[in-house]
């Protein structure tokens, strides 16, 4: 095809490159202070975020090049790895933080494989959906099969244990099979019997329940329970209109825990104030259209499916994180997309980036092609 202007989605490839850039600046800021303390090299959570982002975006400008559909034949394994990798965890109960089996640690980063999954599963949810079209009105047939898979991943990720991470892909499962078109009464009854599995699963933790309990009543226990959720608004409000500016933030000076992971958007918004949060969610929301118009315009059904299963991947774990940084929902320990410091979280969303740019390259190319027929 000629014209290179019509490789990629350029405004969704500017979004991603700019987030990937505040990450690389906030990580640094947010850490310094920690990796000084910890290992006397102020720059030691940089260099490895730095590489993470480097590998990240070689991936993504590699997957960008090769055709999604041939990508797909891989969906299966790619799921087969995943569970394989969730299964491993639990029986070689490797890396814990804060009690719970997340991590595999590789060296140079500690992979998670719910990441994997999550991913694995909208390649999985996409492409079953598109070879079953003819048979979604079926329960057993149509419906059953992406739905054991999810359920299975799910309940696999929630013995980590890891709660929010098994919520995400049961929300991500659904939406999909929602746009994939599945009767909306199997929706219904599959919501309806999983509300006792997800209150059983909330009040079976006391450590859950303390976060639920926390977060209905803040003002409860500010030095305990919710004393990183005090601080993070604490951070937040510091910042006002226009922020302190970069560097200057004083809760990442070992006040506030997770100031470079989970609550990265707390110093964020201490730093950069209103303005910068505002433009952070300017920046999501601009890949959720850009994502959604990707699907939307995808060439086949499979291609709109996996566009739209990548985009809310992302977005809905960003918008939760900013919820819970703000305070307006419980902690829950997901990272926000690209800025976060995190290897796999990181490696894995550029990667899907990747295959969400090349869905966008093929269905320009038809719009250019059907253009150029019609005259």
């Amino acid at each position: 095809m000629p014209g290179h202007k019509y490789i990629t989605d350029y405004p969704l490839l500017i979004v991603i490159l700019v987030l990937v850039a505040i990450g690389i600046v906030m990580v640094y800021s947010a850490s310094f202070a920690i990796a000084e303390e910890k290992f006397d090299e102020t720059d030691y959570f940089l260099k490895k975020h730095v590489i993470r982002a480097c590998i990240g975006l070689a991936v993504m400008s590699v997957l960008v090049k090769i055709d999604y559909r041939n990508i797909r034949k891989l969906s299966k394994i790619g799921l087969f790895c995943a569970i394989v990798l969730l299964v491993y965890l639990l029986v070689k109960r490797t890396v814990t933080v804060n009690g719970a089996m997340r991590w595999i640690d590789l060296g140079l980063i500690s992979f998670q494989p719910s990441e994997l999954a999550k991913f694995a599963l909208v390649f999985y949810i996409a492409d079953t959906l598109d070879r079953k079209q003819d048979k979604l009105d079926s329960f057993t047939d149509g419906y059953l099969p992406p739905l054991i898979i999810a359920a299975g991943v799910a309940i696999l990720i929630l013995v980590e244990p890891d709660f929010s991470s098994a919520v995400i892909i049961a929300i991500i499962a659904f939406m999909m099979l929602f746009l994939g078109k599945v009767r909306i009464h199997h929706l219904i009854c599959t919501c309806i019997a999983a509300l006792p599995i997800f209150a059983m699963a909330l009040y079976s933790s006391p450590y859950r329940l303390k976060r639920l309990l926390g977060f209905l009543n803040p003002g409860a226990d500010p030095l305990g329970d919710n004393y990183q959720i005090n601080q993070s608004l604490i951070s937040l409000g510091s910042g006002g209109f226009f922020g302190v500016g970069i560097g200057h933030s004083k809760e990442k000076l070992l006040y506030l825990p997770e100031p470079f992971t989970d609550f990265i958007f707390s110093i964020l918004g201490e730093e950069m104030g209103f303005i910068g949060t505002m433009f952070i969610l300017v920046l999501f929301f601009v890949i959720l259209w850009r994502g959604l118009t990707i699907a939307y315009r995808a060439p086949d059904l499979y291609g709109s499916l996996l566009a739209a299963g990548i985009t809310l991947s992302i977005v809905i774990v960003a918008f939760i994180n900013i919820g819970v940084v703000c305070g307006m929902l419980p902690t829950t320990g997901l990272p926000i997309p690209f800025i976060s410091y995190g290897g796999s979280s990181l490696l894995l969303s550029l990667g899907a980036c990747g295959v969400l740019l090349n869905i966008a390259k093929h269905q320009k190319v038809i719009l250019i092609e059907n253009a150029k027929t019609a005259k």
